[in-house]
């Protein structure tokens, strides 16, 4: 295969060679600062900067630094974090890890935080520029293995920057021979139904030889399931769907994403799982070429959906939302009256931190069930790829 000889120093993550610059330049930044302040103690933020004035490379800000905070949120913000179908993962294979997406920042931080821990390489991790609001939030996440998805572009700079993406992406696995991180979809599933977006897949496959199964055959897609047993953003969520009920024109703020952002990172998370599928190369095989883009694109998604619904890890909080919408008692076996009461007080102390005037009583009542909604739906798309309901 022919080297690629774009430039991506537009998107890719810094190297090693002006590491040391970025640093020192980023432990002036207040806003920085700022951050260290609130995600460590206060009296610790000196002995970290120094520490981090002395690193010159990326593998050794990960393991020292990146590590170790990833290990404290862990300890801090949930009740374990496990790794499942590691059987499925060859350490002389490069894979683009395709999941859903439940945390802005650590759907893809706790995966690599488990192959940290394994003592497997991590990944390169997409992220869209939407969220860098601030020029050293961009300084941080490429020094730490973060390639820049561009968004919010014109029909044209988008066609470019998808192609650009795409190569990218090949270029990654098949050159500098590292993993990559991607989101099934842009943005999260407010209703935790996690669906692969078509636009996705075709941007995947823009670049590379041969068709357009053989173009995705070649960065080695493994599907990865994420069950996070609680979502510190699911009041968040059911507010906005109160705002977009009352206003279908309502937009989040810059400031909305931060405080998301901020929430997910820091509140409790309860049990978070990562279950690795195969990767999908043998079933693209089998369904083969189809004459237009749009349907092979959809097949692929399908086939990616399929494997992440399956591989759900399900908690007794998502059997009892399933039985409280659905008015049954299908699932009673799997959780007793005390923790139904338990999720139930969880579900109303969360909606009591929703932050707007004049909720009426029937609004609460529609929080509520986008609640149970979102507590729900894994189980749902679960049952309906295992059992076809």
């Amino acid at each position: 295969m022919a080297q690629n000889k774009e430039d991506f120093s537009d998107i890719s993550p810094y190297n090693d060679s002006v590491f040391k610059e970025k640093i020192r330049n980023l432990v002036k930044e207040p806003g920085f600062i700022h951050a260290l302040n609130y995600a460590v103690p206060p009296s610790d933020v000196p002995v970290l900067i120094e520490e981090l004035l002395k690193i010159d490379n990326t593998y050794d800000f990960q393991h020292q630094i990146m590590f170790p905070f990833l290990e404290m949120l862990a300890k801090t913000t949930t009740s374990g974090i496990s790794l499942g179908g590691i059987k499925n993962y060859q350490p002389s294979m490069n894979y683009t890890f395709i999941t859903n997406h439940r945390d802005i920042v650590l759907d893809a931080s706790f995966l690599n935080l488990a192959f940290l821990r394994k003592g497997l390489p991590t990944s390169e991790v997409a992220i869209g520029n939407n969220l860098l609001v601030y020029e050293w939030i961009n300084d941080l996440v490429r020094l730490n293995k973060s390639f820049i998805v561009k968004r919010n572009t014109g029909l044209r700079e988008g066609l470019f920057a998808a192609k650009h993406l795409s190569a990218y992406i090949h270029h990654t696995l098949l050159e500098k021979h590292e993993s990559v991180w991607i989101a099934q979809r842009e943005g999260r599933a407010k209703d935790s139904s996690d669906h692969t977006q078509d636009a996705l897949i075709k941007m995947l496959a823009l670049s590379g030889e041969g068709t357009f199964m053989e173009r995705l055959k070649e960065i080695n897609l493994m599907p990865v399931a994420i069950s996070y047993e609680y979502d510190p953003n699911d009041y968040l969520k059911s507010k906005e769907f109160l705002l977009r009920r009352r206003n279908p024109e309502f937009k989040k703020s810059q400031r909305d994403d931060l405080f998301s952002m901020e929430t997910g990172l820091m509140q409790f998370k309860g049990k978070v799982h990562f279950q690795l599928t195969p990767r999908i190369n043998a079933k693209l095989d089998q369904i083969g070429n189809f004459r237009d883009v749009s349907t092979s694109a959809r097949c692929a998604c399908r086939i990616i959906d399929q494997a992440i619904h399956r591989s759900y890890q399900i908690f007794p909080i998502n059997y009892v939302a399933f039985d409280i919408l659905n008015t049954t008692e299908r699932f009673a076996s799997q959780y007793d009256e005390n923790t139904k009461i338990e999720v139930e007080d969880y579900f109303n102390a969360q909606l009591d931190k929703v932050d707007l005037p004049d909720i009426t009583k029937e609004e609460r009542d529609f929080m509520m069930e986008m609640m149970l909604v979102m507590y729900a739906n894994p189980l749902k798309n679960k049952l309906k790829t295992i059992l076809g309901e």
